[in-house]
């Protein structure tokens, strides 16, 4: 399994076509998720969201976190990238790509990996 880890200071635009990927014969699925800033917090309206991540942890523990996944929910390729700073409501704070076999996994592997991210990752709004 192919895995990149980024991190950026800049705004995450609309990623590239994923169909590159597809010239792997190998996949036949491909999910995009996109994580935005709300512009309401707990009811109440905010400029934006700051964050902060310890990067060599936060690189070494998505990795890890990667490769246990792929134990039972096996794929080709994993794209993550996450802003840091300040990320305005209503822009993208997160950009996850999976490209698998079938679309169970390919759903099933992003779904875990934000919610594992949330979890266990040292990536932190301040």
């Amino acid at each position: 399994m192919q895995v990149s880890i980024a991190f950026t200071d800049r705004p995450i635009t609309v990623a590239p076509p994923a169909f590159p990927l597809a010239q792997d014969s190998e996949v036949g699925a491909i999910v995009d998720f996109y994580g935005v800033v709300r512009s309401l917090e707990n009811g109440e309206p905010i400029p934006g969201l700051d964050y902060e991540a310890y990067l060599p942890m936060a690189e070494k523990e998505l990795r890890r976190i990667c490769a246990e996944l792929e134990k039972d929910h096996p794929c080709r390729s994993v794209s993550f990238l996450h802003r840091l700073g300040h990320v305005t409501t209503r822009e993208a704070s997160l950009h996850v790509r999976v490209a698998a076999k079938h679309r169970a996994e390919a759903f099933a592997f992003a779904k875990l990996l934000i919610d594992r991210m949330k979890e266990d990752v040292p990536i932190w709004k301040i």
